[in-house]
């Protein structure tokens, strides 16, 4: 979600742990010619893949975190830097947060941004039916208000070339057939969609009203080793490192016969700064075009270490939505046709990615489990 103030110092391992936030923020230095981004839900998969790269185009990057007693920074910990140490820093975090309008606007008017991805939300679908009013609060009326801040802004400043992406997700489609585009009408599932379904028609409206440079990504699955662990696929991985070696021995799960369109997160976060890099704003699917059911994506994940998924694998129906959605199959053919963007990493290559990183974590956790550092916590 959002953001941290300006760090004082540190030794610690978190990135977080060094944001003061007790100082009276400063207006950061920017080198010559070196263009900022500001990005909203820095600390979760996207957001870190995003900084990556962006780091790598030469940009600073400026991110904004919701402070919170336990620290989250574990994705961004590998690239972050002590401000102090300001010639190599060139990501900073900021404490905000999409449900505090000032915060929004004060960062905007601090950091000077030429681009702003936000990122951030409460995404997890099922967890939105748990806690439907914080999910529209921050993914829709969020997005409103980050897109009034950098409205007013614009008008207070003059800088008309700030150019501002939005986080869509392809949940918004919901119980359309596939295959799903541009031209597809939404029918949200969840309060999440729904949710996502605002903030993709205040985007647009802020664009048509005010002629903000304002896109909507609405991307399709994209996994990753980075994947928050109560994400099915993730999950699964991550149970097929632990019962290979030995820590779990079941895995309980809901429908598998729901059939998504999986991509890698690296590769999606390349299109979202594509769109930002065009003459003209507008809205883009981005898909790998393939569809995969849960079941096989079991298939794959045990089958890759010699496992037979139905040994362990146990239906819950507490895992199942209140409503479903079937099958999302994406059509980026404006994506790339007008972006020139296409996925690298296909469906097999991303699922033995993700179970050997979930290998390589459930070794580790072995070592710390028989050395009696770490209860084994074994479901049944």
């Amino acid at each position: 979600m959002s953001s941290s103030e300006n760090h004082t110092s540190s030794t610690s391992g978190s990135a977080a742990a060094i944001n003061g936030g007790h100082t009276t923020p400063k207006t950061p230095s920017q080198p010559q010619g070196r263009k900022k981004a500001l990005i909203t839900g820095i600390t979760g998969q996207d957001g870190s893949y995003l900084t990556e790269f962006l780091l790598s185009k030469g940009y600073e990057v400026h991110g904004l975190i919701r402070r919170s007693s336990n620290f989250n920074t574990q994705r961004i910990n590998h690239i972050y830097i002590d401000p102090h140490n300001s010639h190599k820093a060139h990501m900073k975090l900021h404490y905000a947060d999409l449900t505090d309008a000032s915060s929004l606007r004060r960062w905007l008017d601090i950091i000077l941004p030429d681009e702003i991805y936000n990122l951030a939300a409460q995404s997890h679908v099922a967890v939105s039916f748990e806690i439907p009013d914080y999910t529209a609060d921050v993914v829709a009326t969020g997005a409103l208000r980050l897109l009034e801040a950098v409205r007013s802004h614009i008008s207070a400043t003059g800088r008309t070339h700030i150019r501002y992406y939005q986080a869509g997700s392809s949940e918004m489609f919901g119980s359309t057939p596939p295959p799903q585009s541009e031209s597809s009408p939404f029918h949200p599932r969840s309060p999440y969609a729904a949710a996502k379904c605002a903030a993709h028609w205040y985007t647009v409206n802020y664009r048509e009203a005010y002629g903000i440079f304002a896109c909507n990504g609405v991307l399709f699955n994209h996994e990753s080793p980075r994947r928050g662990e109560n994400f099915v696929t993730r999950k699964i991985t991550r149970a097929v490192g632990r019962i290979k070696v030995g820590l779990q021995s079941k895995l309980f799960l809901g429908n598998l016969q729901a059939s998504r369109d999986w991509g890698f997160a690296g590769d999606y976060v390349e299109a979202m700064w594509l769109m930002l890099q065009q003459d003209k704003p507008d809205d883009y699917v981005v898909a790998t075009e393939e569809s995969h059911t849960v079941e096989e994506f079991l298939e794959v994940a045990f089958g890759y270490v010699g496992l037979k998924w139905r040994d362990h694998v146990v239906i819950d129906k507490r895992y199942v939505r209140p409503a479903e959605v079937d099958n999302l199959k994406g059509d980026s053919t404006k994506a790339r046709s007008v972006l020139g963007w296409k996925p690298k990493v296909g469906f097999e290559q991303l699922v033995k990615m993700m179970v050997d990183e979930d290998i390589e974590l459930a070794k580790r956790e072995r070592v710390l489990v028989d050395a009696g550092y770490l209860d084994a916590q074994q479901q049944p």
